[in-house]
This record gives structure tokens, C-alpha cells and sequence, in this order.
């Protein structure tokens, strides 16, 4: 059985909503993780390390939002197994406080420390 203080339908919803959205800024983003090519004769040695750090801050951008898509997928998961809500260690409701501010939390604030 799902946290039986929350409102399923709507963490549902709103976990596919920022799924959307990451799978959208992902695409969006794709350019700039691309390989950086530059012409070592036109362009200096500073506009080169401009564009590897650009790149390297949107690849790690990109870690992100990827770790961010396998925490909701993991909630909708849980959410259709019916254990949502349940601390992974002692097995005990998670606070719905807690679960509304980030649904993806695998436990309850005692376990998390």
C-alpha cells in the first residue's frame, strides 16, 4: 500500500511533469555537450578553454538531470509496486512532508542521518 497521507495522483503527476521537463532540457542541451572543434589557428588558447569548460559544465549538468530521471523512475516504480512512501532501511512511513518536498527520497529522516 502507497503512503497513505499522500495524494498519488497528484505526485504522479508531478514526478512526470519534471520528467518531461529534464527529458526536454536534455534534448535542448544536446549541442553544447557536443565535441568541441576549433581551429587552433583562429581561435585562442582562452576562447579553446572557454569552450572545454562550457562543454564539461554542461556534460556534468547532464549527469545530473540523467540521475535525477533514475530517481523518478525509481518513485514511479514504487508508486506501482504500492511500497511508495516506505523507508527502504526500516521499512517505516516516510513523512509526507518530506516525500512532497522531494517524492524521490528513499527514507524516512532517521535513516537518512
Amino acid at each position: 500500500m502507497n503512503h497513505p497521507e499522500i495524494d498519488i495522483e497528484a505526485i504522479t503527476r508531478q514526478l512526470e511533469d519534471t520528467r518531461a521537463a529534464l527529458i526536454d532540457q536534455s534534448y535542448q542541451s544536446k549541442e553544447s555537450r557536443a565535441t568541441v572543434m576549433l581551429d587552433q589557428q583562429s581561435v585562442g588558447r582562452l576562447s579553446r578553454m572557454d569552450a572545454l569548460q562550457g562543454q564539461a559544465m554542461a556534460k556534468a549538468e547532464e549527469d545530473r538531470r540523467q540521475l535525477a530521471l533514475r530517481r523518478i523512475e525509481a518513485a514511479l516504480t514504487r508508486i506501482g509496486r504500492g511500497d511508495f512512501g516506505e523507508c527502504t532501511d526500516c521499512g517505516e512511513w516516510i513523512s509526507a512532508k518530506r516525500l512532497e518536498w522531494d517524492p524521490t527520497v528513499l527514507k524516512c529522516i532517521d535513516c537518512a542521518e
